[in-house]
């Protein structure tokens, strides 16, 4: 009897170990930029952050934003796009400064705190629908 269960100790230990499926299990929370495949194998790697450095594009209407989105795959920078298109507020190149967890609204911050950092010449973006409108987000830093 002991050899029986030691080959089912060891069948149970091979399903354990390495037979796991390899896939990233990053979640796409939208469309990004050029670097899709780059951000997929990266995203499972970032580090829990408290607070973000973020920008946003804010459009009431889905047509601007999809001119936004348009501007920024033809290679504009995302501070430039943000001033010419963005509806909010600030228009400051669509910064928000840094915010920490939960002083944005919810479906906002999950999307912002899944991206990785990036620059304004070669963003990594997201696009989110809120109670404020449509919004492309980047990330430039975390801690």
């Amino acid at each position: 009897m002991p050899p029986k269960n030691n080959k089912a100790a060891q069948k149970d230990s091979a399903k354990g170990s390495g037979s796991k499926d390899s896939k990233s299990t990053g979640k796409s929370t939208g469309k990004s930029s050029k670097n899709d495949n780059k951000k997929d194998s990266d995203s499972t790697k970032l580090k829990p952050a408290t607070a973000i450095n973020a920008r946003h594009i804010l459009c009431e209407k889905h047509s601007k934003k999809e001119e936004a989105v348009t501007k920024l795959k033809e290679g504009g920078k995302f501070d430039e796009v943000a001033k010419e298109f963005s509806e909010d507020k600030a228009r400051q190149g669509g910064s928000l400064g840094w915010k920490t967890r939960g002083s944005l609204d919810t479906a906002f911050e999950k999307a912002a705190y899944e991206l990785e950092p990036s620059t304004v010449g070669n963003p990594k973006y997201v696009e989110v629908k809120t109670g404020f409108g449509y919004h492309i987000i980047m990330v430039e830093g975390r801690r």
